[in-house]
């Protein structure tokens, strides 16, 4: 046993403080993001019925895209993967819901884990130790790893997926083979974009092979068989929900098309140090390394190089663009960086410890901004104004900006405002319900413009019942009923 922890004492040391920088993030997000919220509304009404994965009669709603295609529209929710919900469905129908919180960071440590093994597998042990600890600490993977998204969920399926990958189709392990294609069709049902990766896979085959000789190897296709297995339910789904098997995937696809705006091609090099921080410029010094040696002409190297590169090109192809859309290339991002510095022979050790002080910093220094965040007026007030709502054990409705967040905390039906609010519009909310209706504004994560909220402020003052305002900022914090 001491030998063992003698072996592996690094190793565990940079798993124990990757989860403890996890645990951090996950701690200070106090307030749930809107799609964390969806994510755990849906998770808790599968729970309940896990054949209804639509938000219809479960009172409350999400943006949910369409383009104008009714096919797509409220309330079909296949935009949205689901694998999160059905494995938070779990803790909900486990009562195991207070443990919710370490999932995400569990899995973003177990990440961790993976790219040693990746690193120990493509090269050497110590080339895995390096690139898990520069992966542990580049701070968009440790900033999300305390989200309840799928952007962790996912890299953890992609990562495993070339793991298997290699060890069935260049070390020759069968099992490994089957399962590469079942953790592939998990990876899809994480996130969408996991589909990126699948062209991946054959550009190795045909650099490796020169020819298309791997369709001969029967295990390939059994792993495409396992693949497809994995995907039934949801092919059932599509076809009832949208009268195609591929149904789900096609409004995910559509949505992504349009949602959340159009940034630039350049957003990812604009953002690096926020991404990246000090290991974007560090890959880029690697590939000029690797392909000044030719190094590229590596097996491991060019499947690293495939997965980076293709994949974020295809990162600025798509039109709609978030840091946290490039967290599943910073595995094959930290072990390019790992076997560059491996080879290193000048104060390896100084460098080494320069760039993961530089890391550590970045990632800290987010967290405390985290942290500074929710505990700020306006994450207070949202949570006074929250913790007042629960109060009341009456069946009443909620009329927000956020609806979802609100219906996480209440579990009551939630709406949102009409597009105009005046008089009439909000009295045709009043009166197409019989229950008790709480007009609800926060400042926090809210849309509207000033005069738009001093104008429902000023309606809900002359017309509503006054229940609720923070005692902290009453100006922009405050709730009305009527009924």
């Amino acid at each position: 046993m001491k030998k063992w922890f003698k072996e592996n004492g690094l190793l565990i040391l940079i798993l124990v403080f990757a989860f403890i920088l996890r645990i951090g993030f996950a701690l200070t997000s106090n307030i749930p993001w809107w799609d964390e919220s969806v994510y755990l509304n849906l998770g808790q009404d599968l729970s309940e019925n896990p054949f209804d994965y639509s938000v219809e009669g479960h009172g409350w709603s999400d943006f949910i895209p369409s383009g104008g295609d009714e096919n797509y529209a409220y309330p079909k929710m296949g935009f949205r993967p689901p694998l999160l919900p059905y494995i938070l469905a779990l803790f909900y129908f486990l009562k195991l819901s207070f443990v919710i919180k370490l999932l995400i960071p569990i899995v973003g440590t177990l990440t961790v884990f993976l790219v040693y093994l990746l690193g120990k597998e493509f090269f050497d042990k110590k080339t895995g130790l390096i690139s898990a600890s520069i992966f542990a600490f580049i701070p968009i993977h440790a900033i999300y790893s305390g989200k309840v998204l799928n952007d962790i969920l996912v890299t953890f399926f992609i990562t495993l997926a070339f793991f298997l990958f290699w060890k069935g189709f260049e070390k020759g392990d069968k099992k490994s083979k089957i399962l590469f294609g079942v953790v592939l069709g998990f990876a899809l049902l994480a996130r969408y974009t996991a589909l990126w990766v699948f062209p991946i896979f054959l550009f190795y085959f045909l650099i490796r092979d020169k020819s298309l000789k791997f369709l001969k190897d029967k295990y390939f296709w059994y792993a495409i068989i396992g693949f497809f297995a994995v995907l039934i339910p949801w092919f059932i789904y599509g076809f009832f929900e949208y009268g195609n098997i591929f149904g789900a995937f096609i409004h995910g696809f559509k949505g992504a098309a349009y949602w959340g705006g159009k940034q630039s091609w350049l957003y990812f090099f604009q953002n690096h140090k926020y991404i990246f921080s000090i290991s974007g410029i560090l890959f880029l010094l690697s590939l000029a390394n690797i392909f000044y040696v030719k190094d590229f002409k590596k097996k491991s190297v060019y499947l690293l190089l495939l997965w980076s590169l293709f994949y974020f090109m295809m990162l600025i192809l798509m039109p709609h663009k978030e840091g946290r859309f490039a967290i599943p290339i910073i595995p094959a991002v930290s072990l390019i960086i790992g076997y560059v510095l491996n080879k290193i022979k000048i104060y390896p050790k100084i460098i080494f410890g320069i760039i993961i002080a530089i890391l550590v910093f970045s990632s800290v220094s987010v967290l405390i901004s985290d942290a500074t965040i929710s505990l700020n007026t306006n994450s207070k007030c949202f949570l006074d104004t929250m913790d007042f709502l629960e109060s009341d054990n009456e069946n009443f409705i909620t009329v927000s900006e956020n609806p979802s967040i609100v219906r996480y905390y209440t579990k009551t039906e939630s709406a949102f405002y009409p597009d105009k609010i005046n008089d009439g519009t909000l009295s045709e909310v009043v009166n197409s319900t019989d229950k008790k209706i709480y007009f609800v504004f926060n400042k926090l994560n809210s849309g509207f413009e000033t005069e738009k909220w001093q104008n429902l402020k000023k309606i809900l003052y002359e017309n509503y019942n006054f229940e609720f305002e923070c005692s902290e900022d009453p100006e922009v914090n405050f709730v009305y009923s009527a009924n």
